[in-house]
């Protein structure tokens, strides 16, 4: 059954260590036949949440920016991976801002069951990535038809291109082709 894959990369550089990673998620998608498509925050205006709550009745936020159209897009797919550089042990605040401008869809009938989180990280201890487990998750917690299924996580990249090679990649690969 093809599922609709979508990937929000949240780096701010392109061909960055984090677009590599979401890149090889949506190939393994991709080559198991399922819609993958990757969107990109760079260059997106996407305001931070004011906290009216008008959503919970309008199913949509009030701000008129970028994220309508993510929101959206979340509301419609199947699966959501969310790729992320790690920054200070959790979520860059691209991410983070999307995460909480995605407000209007607590009250939607969402699709999504299946998250996934890509992050690298220039440190690479097992812990640098707990932080960042730990903002999604409370995000995914208020979904509760939603589970994290899987998070993959490239330490030791923090220039652009250190993580060719890294067996991170082949894991997201895997990952997307096993969805």
């Amino acid at each position: 059954m093809s599922r609709k894959v979508l990937v929000i990369s949240s780096s701010l550089r392109r061909g960055s260590n984090t677009e590599m990673l979401a890149d090889e998620f949506l190939k393994g998608a991709a080559s198991a036949g399922h819609s993958a498509e990757k969107l990109g925050l760079a260059g997106k205006t996407i305001n931070f949440c004011i906290g009216c709550l008008a959503c919970q009745q309008t199913k949509r936020c009030v701000i008129d920016d970028d994220s309508r159209e993510i929101t959206e897009k979340m509301l419609n797919a199947d699966v959501i991976a969310f790729a992320t550089p790690v920054y200070y042990y959790s979520v860059c605040g691209q991410l983070k801002t999307v995460l909480d401008r995605a407000n209007p869809l607590f009250v939607s009938d969402y699709k999504f069951r299946d998250i996934y989180l890509l992050a690298a990280a220039a440190e690479d201890e097992p812990e640098t990535v707990q932080g960042t487990e730990t903002a999604v998750q409370g995000w995914v917690s208020c979904f509760p038809k939603a589970a994290l299924k899987r998070t993959i996580f490239a330490g030791g990249v923090n220039d652009a291109g250190d993580i060719k090679g890294h067996r991170a990649l082949k894991e997201a690969y895997e990952a997307g082709k096993q969805l």
